[in-house]
């Protein structure tokens, strides 16, 4: 490279109109191959039968068709509602609690309590997951059925029935992500003025009117963030269905609407109903998010 092509290159990088352009080139690359286009290859893909080796046949709505007319998506569905209802009421409340307790200045050690609550996050799904499943095995053995037996209780097939199997998928939820949920709630609890609560105890509101009055409502934002990432987070659940059930589910437990994708796409070689399961499920997430923002006034009309 010669000093004149040398120089056209320095002060191509060094404009103030092209240099930022080439430093923001590399993540609209990786969002156009990773995202963008696989994203409107699923909606293409979801209008045809895939036969490989490319050749697709095109069959308009029949992949549609077919998804509202099975039983199994229709139970996929239901799972995912209650898992994503079930998740969001535990994964709020307590989070918020905790973050409280741990941003009192009077709590002991609650670095400490921070970094254990937080610690489950770091574990893998899989990891966890076998955890899990040892220790809600089927036999009298395993941790949670000899605990039962010791309290004078019966064993729990926990992974043969509905509501046990939910109750294991939730709870896994739950000691993952809680502490994650913290977290966000106490970036929030400590943005707030100490101001505000040293005003409220001169007029005479107590620790729990201070709660409702002042620490919920500047708390709105960081709620609406959590409980958007919740039900996102819900709907899309498939490593904690994974690692407790193999296909054969029994009266499809556990069968969740990624996993039911999962089935069918890779498992059963169905691109076609597979990109289907996955546009519609986009389409009820974005749904039920709109409607849940519109719902705490995020998009209200400017009135001036």
């Amino acid at each position: 490279m010669n000093l004149k092509s040398s120089g056209v290159v320095k002060q191509i990088l060094f404009s103030p109109k092209i240099a930022p352009y080439i430093f923001v080139s590399p993540f609209i690359l990786s969002f156009v191959i990773f995202f963008l286009y696989p994203s409107f290859s699923t909606v293409i893909m979801s209008f045809y039968r895939v036969l490989g080796k490319g050749q697709n046949l095109f069959i308009g709505l029949e992949n549609y068709i077919r998804l509202f007319t099975d039983i199994h998506f229709y139970n996929a569905v239901i799972t995912s509602t209650i898992y994503t209802l079930l998740t969001i009421a535990l994964l709020i409340p307590f989070p918020i609690f905790y973050a409280v307790i741990l941003n009192s200045r009077n709590m002991i050690a609650r670095n400490a309590f921070r970094s254990i609550l937080f610690l489950p996050a770091l574990t893998s799904v899989i990891v966890a997951g076998v955890a899990f499943r040892l220790m809600f095995g089927e036999s009298d053995f395993s941790l949670i059925n000899s605990l039962l037996l010791h309290l004078g209780l019966q064993p729990v097939n926990w992974r043969l029935s509905y509501w046990p199997g939910m109750f294991i998928m939730v709870f896994l939820a739950f000691w993952r992500w809680a502490g994650v949920n913290m977290v966000y709630f106490l970036s929030g609890l400590q943005n707030i003025p100490t101001e505000l609560y040293e005003s409220a105890d001169i007029d005479g509101a107590n620790k729990v009117q201070q709660f409702f009055k002042i620490t919920l409502p500047l708390l709105k934002p960081i709620i609406i963030y959590v409980l958007t990432i919740s039900i996102y987070g819900g709907f899309a659940m498939f490593g904690e269905s994974y690692v407790y059930w193999n296909e054969n589910m029994p009266g499809d437990i556990g069968l969740t609407i990624v996993r039911y994708l999962y089935q069918q796409a890779f498992q059963r070689n169905d691109l076609g109903l597979g990109s289907a399961i996955g546009i519609t499920l986009l389409l009820l997430v974005l749904s039920i998010n709109l409607i849940q923002l519109k719902f705490f006034g995020l998009f209200k009309r400017d009135e001036s």
